[in-house]
C-alpha cells in the first residue's frame, strides 16, 4: 500500500483541505482571516469604548482627583496614622465636609432668595395688575395684559410643553447625583489600592525600567499637584477681589459669588469669563454703577491673571510654555466635547494642562535617557604595528 504524502495526510479534514487548496493557489488565507479578525476586534472595541465613554470619562476624572488627594493620604501615613485605610477615611471625611460646606454656602442664599420671592410675588403681581410700580407701568404701556387674554390658549399649551424639559431636568439631576456618588466611591477605592497597584506594576518591570517608572510617576504627581495648587492660588486671588468689591458696592450675596468665582475660575483661559458674566449681570441688576465697576474689576483681574500670575506661577510649578498651555486647552475642550458634550468639554479643559505636563515629563525622560553620555571617555585607538619594508632584512 502506497504511503500518503504529507499534504494528503494533512488534508483529511475539511478545514485542512481548504487551507491546502489556498496554499496550492498561493492565496494567503491565514493572513486574510487574521486581518479580518483584527478589523472586527478594533471596530467592536471602538464601539464598546464609545458606548462606555461617560463611564471612562468619570474614571479619568476620578483618577485625576485621586492623584491630587494621594499626597494627603501619604502625609497622614508618614505622620501618625500607619494604616492606609484610616488615612483614606480621614481624607474622605474631610472632602465630604468641604463639599457639604460649599453646597450649604451655595444653597442657603438661593433658598432664602427663592423663599423671599415666593412671599413677595403676590404683592408684585397685585401691584402690576393695578398699574403700580415699574412692572405695572410696562404692562400698561405695551398692553401686555390684553395680549395675555388674547393668547391664553397658546400660553396654556406652552406651559404644558415646558413640563417635559422640567422632567428631563429632574432626571438629569438624579443622574448627576448617581454619577457623583459613583465618582466618590471610585476615588476612595483608588486611594486604598493605589500603593498596591503601583508596586505590583513596578515589580513586573526590570530594575532599570522600574526606577524610570518611579521617577516618571513622581514627576507627574508633582506636576499635577503643582498645577492644582497654582490654579487654587490664582482662583483665590480672583475670589477675594470679587468679594471685596461686592461688599464695598453693597451688592448682596457677595460670599456666594466669591465661591462661584473660586470654583469656576479653576477652568483655565475660559474660567474667568464664565465666572464673570453672571456676577457682572447680577451687580448690574442691583445698580448700573455697580455693574460697571464689577466689569472693570473683572477685566483687571483677568489681565493680572493671564499676564502676571498665570505665567509666573505655572512656569515654576508645571513648567510649561504658555503657547503649549493654550493649545492643550483648545485640544482638550474639543476632544472632551466630542466625547461627552458639555461635561466632557469642561473635563477636557480641566485636565488639558496636567495631561500636557505628563506628556512633557515622559518625553523629557525618554529624550534624556536616549542621549549619549557627554563625559564618556572614548576607548584608546589601537595603532597597528609597523611591518618592515619588503626586501629589508632585520639586523640582530
Amino acid at each position: 500500500m502506497a504511503e500518503k504524502s504529507p499534504d494528503e495526510e494533512y488534508a483529511e479534514t475539511r478545514r485542512a483541505r481548504i487551507v491546502l487548496r489556498a496554499k496550492l493557489n498561493d492565496v494567503p488565507l491565514l493572513t486574510i482571516i487574521t486581518a479580518v479578525l483584527v478589523v472586527v476586534v478594533v471596530y467592536m472595541t471602538g464601539k464598546l469604548l464609545y458606548r462606555l465613554r461617560d463611564i471612562l470619562l468619570l474614571m479619568v476624572l476620578g483618577g485625576f482627583i485621586a492623584l491630587l488627594l494621594n499626597p494627603m493620604v501619604d502625609g497622614l501615613e508618614r505622620w501618625k496614622i500607619k494604616r492606609r485605610g484610616y488615612a483614606v477615611a480621614i481624607v474622605a471625611l474631610g472632602t465630604l465636609v468641604v463639599f457639604s460646606a460649599l453646597a450649604f454656602a451655595f444653597g442657603d442664599p438661593l433658598v432664602n432668595s427663592l423663599t423671599h420671592l415666593s412671599h413677595t410675588l403676590p404683592s408684585y403681581v397685585n401691584r402690576a395688575q393695578h398699574g403700580k410700580g415699574w412692572l405695572g407701568k410696562l404692562l400698561r404701556r405695551y398692553h401686555v395684559e390684553n395680549w395675555i387674554h388674547k393668547n391664553s390658549s397658546k400660553l396654556v399649551s406652552l406651559a404644558k410643553s415646558l413640563s417635559k424639559p422640567a422632567l428631563a431636568l429632574g432626571r438629569g439631576a438624579i443622574t448627576a447625583l448617581f454619577a457623583l456618588v459613583t465618582l466618590f466611591a471610585f476615588v476612595m477605592i483608588l486611594l486604598l489600592e493605589a500603593t498596591k497597584m503601583r508596586e505590583a506594576i513596578i515589580e513586573m518591570l526590570a530594575p532599570e525600567h522600574a526606577e524610570r517608572t518611579r521617577r516618571i510617576s513622581a514627576a507627574i504627581s508633582k506636576a499635577a499637584l503643582g498645577y492644582m495648587l497654582a490654579n487654587l492660588v490664582i482662583s483665590a486671588v480672583a475670589a477675594v477681589a470679587v468679594f471685596v468689591t461686592l461688599e464695598i458696592l453693597g451688592v448682596p450675596f457677595a460670599l456666594l459669588f466669591a465661591l462661584w468665582v473660586l470654583l469656576v475660575d479653576f477652568l483655565p483661559t475660559i474660567g474667568g469669563a464664565l465666572a464673570g458674566f453672571p456676577t457682572v449681570l447680577f451687580a448690574a441688576i442691583h445698580s448700573v454703577s455697580a455693574g460697571v465697576v464689577m466689569l472693570i474689576v473683572f477685566l483687571l483681574v483677568m489681565l493680572i491673571q493671564n499676564h502676571v500670575l498665570y505665567p509666573v506661577i505655572m512656569s515654576k510649578t508645571v513648567k510649561l510654555n504658555p503657547l503649549v498651555v493654550f493649545v492643550a486647552i483648545l485640544v482638550g475642550a474639543e476632544v472632551g466635547s466630542w466625547v461627552s458634550g458639555l461635561f466632557g468639554g469642561l473635563v477636557g479643559v480641566l485636565l488639558a494642562v496636567p495631561i500636557a505636563a505628563t506628556v512633557q515629563v515622559i518625553v523629557k525622560e525618554f529624550w534624556s535617557s536616549s542621549a549619549s553620555p557627554t563625559n564618556a571617555v572614548p576607548p584608546p585607538r589601537k595603532t597597528p604595528k609597523k611591518r618592515p619594508a619588503s626586501g629589508v632584512r632585520k639586523t640582530t
